[in-house]
């Protein structure tokens, strides 16, 4: 995984941890989907940022997560899910992705 950036991961990882609890009609799978890319792009953070970069970027993540169920209240929960993965996505980008 070390080539495929943390925002593509992250991304990745709200877009498909909802697409499978949609799709397959089991919320804990797509809470494997999702904590599964979590876990990949922390470590990859943690090798490439440190420890407190990681530990932030974990966190939102997780708020990413959390606050796409309030948001989709009010537009829907395909938008919702691909703000949050986007928003993600860019803080991932701007803290550790473009220092290559």
């Amino acid at each position: 995984m070390a080539g495929v950036p943390t925002s593509v991961i992250t991304a990745t990882g709200l877009l498909a941890g909802y697409a499978v609890a949609r799709w397959t009609k089991k919320r804990p799978l797509g809470g494997v989907a999702l904590a599964a890319a979590g876990a990949v792009a922390a470590r990859e953070w943690q090798r490439k940022a440190g420890n407190v970069t990681a530990a932030a970027l974990s966190g939102v993540y997780v708020a990413a997560f959390a606050g796409s169920h309030p948001l989709a209240k009010k537009i829907g929960a395909w938008p919702s899910v691909c703000a949050v993965a986007g928003g993600v996505a860019a803080a991932s980008w701007a803290v550790v992705d473009r220092r290559k």
